[in-house]
């Protein structure tokens, strides 16, 4: 199915104040619904590496088994929709393809990236994510994180040795215990999620989420919201005002309408005919 007409998608990215270069990587592919955002580190040029390996694989991946699958088809082994379970495969297959290229190739030896990926589909959204790259979701003045930071003081927060105002003034915020190109497998985090015409999905590596309060990118969100670029190029320039201390990469998307229910099958009209 194409989304051209069903889904708004901006994004930008931006090396921030202090970082020589920049290793974030983002990408989308409209006409399936797919946006991704990876934030890349370790060594010379490692992380600029690691993280344009994982978003072109993922797209990659997604835009040869994508449309193999019926739009929100149930997988009745696992609970999860089909695309789901895709979104996961492909992760699992950047992390490998990561792997092997530091393994091969010295000068990128303990390269890896944080990634988040979103794939909408027949009024559905899944998110799947492995690292601190986040998901929002602005919805009706209310913006609501759908991801869960893979760090260490995110774990500390949530055993409850430190409240979420601690945490926020910690010095220790990136030190991540999950990433891409680390093992041979990788734990993907999913979640699936109804989506609203007019949803606003943000997707954006720490060097946001660290610089601008979750008020300010909603104040953001909420100033700017008939204008997509117009948001992201707020939000990067918000966060450089108040330090840049990294890559700043932000990706937001909206869908427009419904999606048009699907064909069925005509075995499928004559049942709901006769019963």
């Amino acid at each position: 199915m194409d989304l051209t007409d069903i889904l708004e998608v901006a994004g930008r990215t931006d090396t921030g104040q202090i970082r020589e270069q920049n290793e974030d990587s983002i990408g989308e592919e409209l006409e399936l619904g797919t946006v991704v955002l990876a934030d890349g580190m370790g060594g010379y040029q490692g992380g600029e590496v690691a993280s344009a390996i994982a978003v072109n694989t993922v797209l990659n991946y997604l835009h040869e088994h994508l449309n193999e699958i019926h739009p929100g088809t149930l997988d009745k082994k696992t609970g999860y929709r089909k695309e789901s379970l895709l979104a996961r495969a492909a992760i699992a297959e950047a992390n490998r393809t990561i792997v092997r290229a530091s393994e091969s190739q010295p000068q990128y030896r303990g390269m890896g990236t944080t990634i988040v990926l979103g794939i909408f589909y027949d009024n559905r959204i899944t998110v799947a994510h492995v690292g601190d790259s986040r998901m929002y979701r602005y919805r009706d003045g209310q913006l609501e994180l759908l991801t869960l930071d893979h760090t260490l003081l995110q774990e500390l927060v949530s055993r409850g040795f430190y409240t979420e105002q601690e945490a926020n003034e910690s010095l220790n915020k990136n030190l991540v215990t999950r990433a891409l190109g680390i093992d041979h497998e990788v734990v993907v985090d999913i979640h699936e999620g109804v989506t609203k015409t007019g949803d606003i999905y943000l997707l954006c590596s720490d060097g946001l989420h660290d610089m601008v309060t979750d008020e300010q990118i909603a104040e953001v969100i909420g100033a700017h919201r008939a204008n997509l670029q117009a948001i992201a190029d707020q939000l990067v320039k918000l966060a450089n005002e108040q330090g840049g201390r990294d890559n700043i990469s932000v990706v937001l998307a909206r869908p427009l309408k419904p999606y048009p229910a699907p064909p069925q099958h005509w075995y499928r009209k004559v049942f709901e005919f006769l019963f």
